[in-house]
């Protein structure tokens, strides 16, 4: 079968069309200089040949292009990408000018996230194998042009050269200006020859080391072997998933799932030590090495970079600053939490003393007993509570929160090309003025080929080019809701619906993200302030408005979950919450102290900081998570706070703008005008005060959890 008869081929969700029933509207076109044309020209020419229909107003966001087109469309990424550097790198020395050295790799940019992001998605998304494949083969082209981009020696001398000028330029334009000299000087163009190959060989060796420790991890094949008595608690489902043995016995892996599922479900003691201390133990005698040896590349990769150590370096450009702040952080959320974690570990340790005896507590029960205390103290069915959470029920309700939050409006667009059948797309608007703010797709279940994640990726930015044209922001929102053997779609877990609203969360913030410049529009924001729109937004998730809103008994929609299951899942949200806080205090502290000290015993700090910070539970005997602890190794080395850092800020938010549960236009408009608005171009701290008209707290956050305490 040829590429093209793989592609023709009629299966579901190839090529659907729905109708259109938004206003067109003109998107940036004609726009003034190189780096603006070519874009345009290269990829209407595309979507002429393939006969796609876009969104109105977006001619550059095509979701549906073939194999080929996909291809053909990187190489003309790059090769329209090489020109406009090279035009660049060849201004003379006495005519520079923000026009024409500045503007037209700002425009590039621009116009290149859409063209770049047509090339991507696709392999996360895309029913085609050959699609998927030509999509991951596209990204890797690119990124590989992408770096040699920002290593180009002549380009970096033009941009030093006229920063040195010290132009007049508006604010938003001199970031930008900065941003474009960091990512020369994060590949070391500002160093000499001889540092810039340490740079280099130091890069290199970290992306082999920390490759290796998650290979090591992944090819672990530890195992347990247990009798149907020792797994007592477990349910049936999760027995019969399990391989037996001839003895009869289970094998059990040390996959994640399995280990939470006994930690949390089993009544054996004696097991729930076993799994810990085998959990603890995996790639202990290879992974500590490893991790010892990254974390000193890490640290010299600062030094030769300016920076006193890696952690610095990480958070250099993030609102934090400072790995100094960051520990100070963590410190006052954990001394403020102590007592409340105290009481709680005295409740868990009745509880095990009534049903175990005199054994002695130890961190493997945590979870066990928390769910049991929980299972006493709350009636809460999961199971029948998913009844009331139909999809298409949530998602209209969260529409409507936001829209009343934000003074937005949200339509469906019909008629336009999607990747699947039952992918949608939505146009919002500003509600008072009835502008086009920017479009969304969903694609929101599981299928063959698809991804296995939930996010919200861009698409497209929010950008201002230099004739006034703007172009629209476009977001899409990935989620993994399941369908039943009919084809229907299953109510919604309740965790389900938290992530829903959080992943919605990020939709909002991309497109009211009104930044001038691409590179500080969309979700290009700070990434210790990313995830503050989507905490906040979660928190409408526990209201009794918002849970009534959004439920509705499967076979009778009419009926709204009661008032007592509303306030019980707000209890249940807080229940044993410092506890919890606390083992994420624990690993976060872990990361930065590493990062921030040449010197860190590895096995030694987390023998000393486990019972400092756990009040007095000590690390399961004979582990070290350090050999297991692959956040600290790739993606959150240095800031495994952030996630905590975002939802502290917007525990502050939501309790002091919005603390009766009920959307408030008037907070909401001016959240979205002083915080969302300004992108990245402005320091999130400045945005935040100004919102809030005091720097941000975290008494909100500490009160939430001593308030809800049981």
């Amino acid at each position: 079968m040829t590429e093209n008869e793989g592609n023709d081929k009629k299966i579901e969700g190839s090529n659907p069309k729905k109708k259109l029933n938004v206003v067109t509207f003109t998107g940036a076109a004609g726009l003034l200089g190189l780096a603006v044309s070519f874009a345009i020209f290269a990829f209407k020419s595309h979507k002429q040949k393939s006969k796609k229909k876009g969104l109105p107003g977006c001619d550059t966001v095509c979701v549906n292009l073939s194999a080929k087109e996909i291809l053909d469309l990187a190489e003309e990424i790059i090769h329209k990408s090489t020109r406009v550097h090279d035009t660049v790198a060849l201004v003379s020395l006495d005519k520079l000018s923000y026009e024409n050295v500045v503007l037209p790799l700002a425009e590039l940019e621009a116009r290149q996230l859409s063209l770049i992001q047509c090339c991507v998605f696709p392999k996360m998304l895309s029913p085609h194998d050959n699609v998927r494949k030509a999509s991951a083969e596209a990204e890797q082209k690119i990124d590989a042009h992408i770096l040699s981009c920002r290593k180009r020696e002549d380009v970096y001398r033009i941009i030093k050269i006229y920063a040195a000028k010290g132009e007049s330029i508006a604010p938003e334009a001199k970031c930008y200006l900065q941003c474009l000299v960091r990512d020369f000087e994060d590949n070391g163009l500002n160093l000499t020859a001889i540092k810039r190959e340490e740079v280099e060989r130091l890069t290199n060796e970290i992306d082999e080391l920390s490759l290796r420790y998650i290979r090591n991890l992944n090819e672990d094949s530890s195992c347990l072997f247990f009798t149907e008595d020792e797994l007592s608690g477990l349910p049936l489902e999760f027995l019969q998933s399990l391989e037996k043995t001839q003895n009869k016995e289970f094998k059990l892996t040390l996959e994640s799932r399995n280990v939470a599922a006994i930690l949390e479900l089993c009544k054996i003691a004696k097991t729930r030590k076993t799994v810990a201390m085998a959990y603890g133990k995996r790639c202990g005698d290879t992974n500590i090495p490893v991790l010892q040896r990254l974390v000193h590349s890490r640290h010299r990769l600062a030094r030769v970079l300016g920076y006193a150590h890696f952690a610095d370096y990480a958070l250099d450009r993030r609102m934090s600053k400072t790995s100094m702040r960051v520990i100070r952080f963590l410190e006052d959320i954990s001394s403020s939490l102590t007592d409340l974690a105290i009481r709680e570990f005295s409740i868990l340790k009745d509880l095990k003393r009534k049903e175990e005896g005199e054994i002695p507590f130890g961190v493997e029960d945590l979870l066990y007993y928390i769910k049991r205390v929980e299972e006493l103290q709350f009636d809460l069915d999961f199971g029948d509570i998913r009844q009331y959470f139909p999809v298409s029920l949530v998602l209209s309700g969260i529409f409507k929160i936001c829209q009343d939050l934000f003074g937005i409006k949200i339509e469906e667009v019909t008629e336009v090309d999607v990747w699947y059948h039952d992918v949608r797309a939505f146009a919002i608007f500003d509600s008072g003025s009835g502008k086009l703010l920017g479009y969304f797709y969903l694609d929101m279940f599981t299928r063959e080929g698809k991804c296995n994640h939930s996010c919200v990726m861009a698409l497209q930015n929010n950008a201002l080019f230099s004739n006034g044209a703007c172009q629209i922001p476009v977001a899409l929102l990935i989620a993994q809701f399941a369908k039943d053997g009919s084809g229907e779609a299953v109510p919604l877990g309740f965790s389900e619906v938290v992530n829903l609203f959080h992943e919605f969360g990020h939709v909002v913030q991309h497109i009211c993200n009104r930044a001038s410049f691409a590179r500080f529009s969309g979700l290009r924001v700070d990434p210790d302030f990313r995830e503050i729109p989507s905490q906040l937004l979660e928190n409408w998730c526990y209201e009794s408005f918002t849970l009534k809103l959004i439920s509705g008994y499967r076979q009778d929609i009419t009926k709204p979950l009661v008032d007592e299951v509303c306030k019980t899942l707000k209890r249940w949200r807080y229940s044993f919450s410092a506890l919890k806080s606390l083992q994420e205090i624990l690993y976060c502290l872990f990361d930065q102290i590493i990062y921030s000290d040449d010197d860190a015993d590895l096995l030694q700090l987390i023998r000393s900081l486990h019972p400092k910070v756990m009040i007095g539970l000590p690390v399961v005997e004979g582990t070290n998570p350090a050999s297991c602890f692959p956040r600290a190794v790739i993606g959150s080395e240095a800031t495994c706070y952030s996630r905590l850092w975002s939802e502290v800020y917007a525990a502050d938010i939501f309790a002091s703008k919005f603390g009766d549960g009920h959307p408030n236009l008037y907070a909401g408009l001016q959240f979205r005008d002083k915080v969302l608005a300004p992108g990245g171009g402005k320091e999130p701290m400045e945005l935040l005060t100004n919102f809030l008209g005091r720097e941000p707290s975290t008494q909100a956050f500490i009160d939430s959890r001593t308030n809800y305490s049981l």
